[in-house]
């Protein structure tokens, strides 16, 4: 007679990683079909399944299944928003990260034939577009300014400010600033200092806006160009770099010694960035984040001490690294000093 197979390990983790497709299908639905903007008040199903459109039955399936995910909470048939999805999933607000979600799940696209991508390699650089292109940055910023004041740029102007030289700093560099929502909390922070947003031509036309809907024109400007081969300008107390030199990561050396020129005497950079570990296979969210771009050709995240070492290399006279425990992964802070 065969024996069973004796098993001593769950595939648990399996199962679960097989359910992360079913969870992501649900969110990026119900922001498709709006059903968040539909549940900051109770309603029972079929109430929703006229409002968006939908069979009763299966919108009553579909919020049960958002509700089993946490996003919404039911109670005597009745479905309303979490605080979670009323704070991020709700269409209007700041905090609103429906199409920044969306827009993450579009870089998927090609990832699809995954199959493909192994086999074959990633797409010639002439069919998979620019990954530098000051059309995709600035649909980028958009997307990443909701983004940015849901949290992260509140989170970095305390961080920031807390500096031992905060207070004497009189002007800062948000360079590869995007939306400059970053750059600008930390302004605020401060009683005088005042700020530049360096981005692309494209990218600091979306700046200007918001520097004009926060009523900061007297002390934050933009200036556009590319980093790369263009001057950042000069006398800055404080650069930041926020999620933007892995771009310049085969250009890095060059790159971090125009920063370092930039600075004045007792100047501080702060690079935000990923620092991979493991072998470039830890932490779990920052590897399959970067996984679909590096596939189709972009091999651009960096290993945790690359940006230290660059900043060393540069003449920084010191450096310290943090990691910080974000909601989209652990990311490092290197802080080095003029």
């Amino acid at each position: 007679m065969k024996n069973f197979p004796k098993v001593d390990i769950s595939y648990k983790n399996l199962y679960n990683i097989l359910m992360g497709q079913v969870r992501s299908k649900l969110l990026l639905t119900a922001i498709e079909l709006k059903v968040f903007s539909c549940l900051a008040e109770a309603k029972p199903a079929n109430e929703v399944a006229r409002l968006i459109g939908g069979d009763p039955g299966n919108t009553r399936f579909f919020l049960d299944g958002l509700a089993a995910c946490g996003l919404l909470e039911k109670k005597n048939g009745l479905y309303k928003n979490s605080n979670e999805a009323e704070v991020f999933l709700v269409e209007g607000r700041d905090t609103y990260l429906g199409e920044f979600f969306m827009n993450n799940f579009h870089r998927f696209g090609q990832f699809q034939e995954l199959t493909g991508l192994i086999k074959e390699g990633p797409p010639p650089p002439s069919s998979r577009g620019d990954l530098g292109s000051e059309e995709m940055w600035a649909r980028s910023a958009l997307y990443n300014a909701n983004y940015e004041r849901a949290g992260i740029a509140q989170y970095f102007a305390e961080l920031i400010s807390q500096l031992p030289e905060f207070e004497g700093f009189r002007k800062m560099l948000d360079l590869g600033g995007g939306p400059g929502l970053i750059g600008m909390a930390i302004v605020d922070r401060h009683p005088s200092m005042k700020g530049v947003v360096f981005d692309q031509s494209e990218v600091v036309k979306v700046s200007q806006t918001y520097i004009k809907e926060y009523e900061m024109g007297d002390r934050m400007e933009v200036m556009g160009g590319n980093y790369l081969t263009d001057s950042i300008g000069e006398n800055y107390d404080l650069v930041l770099a926020m999620a933007t030199l892995n771009v310049a990561k085969e250009n890095i050396d060059p790159v971090m010694k125009k920063i370092y020129d930039a600075l004045n005497p007792g100047g501080v950079c702060v690079v935000v960035t990923d620092g991979l570990t493991h072998e470039m296979t830890r932490p779990e969210i920052m590897v399959l984040g970067w996984l679909p771009v590096a596939m189709l050709g972009w091999d651009v995240a960096f290993e945790q001490g690359f940006i230290a070492d660059a900043m060393l290399r540069a003449g920084f006279r010191s450096v310290r690294g943090t990691t910080l425990d974000m909601a989209m992964g652990p990311i490092d802070m290197e802080v080095g000093r003029k």
